[in-house]
C-alpha cells in the first residue's frame, strides 16, 4: 500500500463515520441502551483511542501497549460527545501527519514482534483502523436509532 493511498483510506473511513453520526449531538452524550456498555461519548473516544493506539504500535521499537484496562479507563472518562469526537478528529491528523511526514520505505517496515500484527508492514494497520471505525459507525447507528433518530448512510 502507498502513502497516499492509506491517506486517502483514512479520509474515507473518516467522512463514513462522521456522515453516519452526524445525527448524534452533545445531548446524546451519556445514552448507553444498557448499564455496563459504552455510552456515546465513549464509543467515539474509543475509536479514537484506537487509532492513536495502532499507530503508537505500529510505529514503536517494543510494539502494541496492551494495558488494555487503562485504555478502557481512559475511554470512560470521557463524557462529551464533542469532546470525543475533536478527540476522533485530532487522532485521525496525527495518524495523516505520520505518515506523510516519513517516507514510502518507513510506511513498509514491519511491526515490532508481538501478538497483534508482528512483522507485518505498517501499511497494515490502515485496513484494521477502517475496519475498526467502521464496527463503532455501526454500534452508533444502533444507538442512533434507539434515541429515535436516523442517521445517514455513509456511502452518500
Amino acid at each position: 500500500m502507498k502513502k497516499v493511498e492509506a491517506i486517502n483510506e483514512l479520509r474515507a473511513s473518516q467522512k463514513f463515520f462522521e456522515t453516519s453520526t452526524d445525527c448524534l449531538t452533545e445531548d446524546d452524550s451519556s445514552f448507553t441502551p444498557k448499564d455496563g456498555l459504552f455510552t456515546v461519548a465513549n464509543h467515539v473516544a474509543h475509536v479514537a483511542k484506537t487509532i492513536d493506539w495502532f499507530f503508537e504500535g505500529a510505529y514503536s521499537e517494543k510494539g502494541f501497549d496492551m494495558n488494555f484496562e487503562q485504555h478502557i479507563q481512559e475511554m470512560k472518562e470521557v463524557t462529551s460527545y464533542n469532546s470525543a469526537k475533536e478527540w476522533y478528529n485530532k487522532s485521525v491528523e496525527n495518524a495523516i501527519k505520520l505518515i506523510e511526514e516519513g517516507s514510502e520505505e518507513d510506511f513498509q517496515k514491519p511491526i515490532a514482534q508481538g501478538p497483534i500484527m508482528g512483522g507485518a508492514p505498517r501499511y497494515s494497520i490502515i485496513n484494521a483502523v477502517a475496519e475498526h471505525t467502521a464496527h463503532h459507525r455501526g454500534a452508533l447507528s444502533v444507538y442512533s436509532r434507539l434515541l429515535g433518530k436516523e442517521p445517514k448512510m455513509p456511502y452518500m
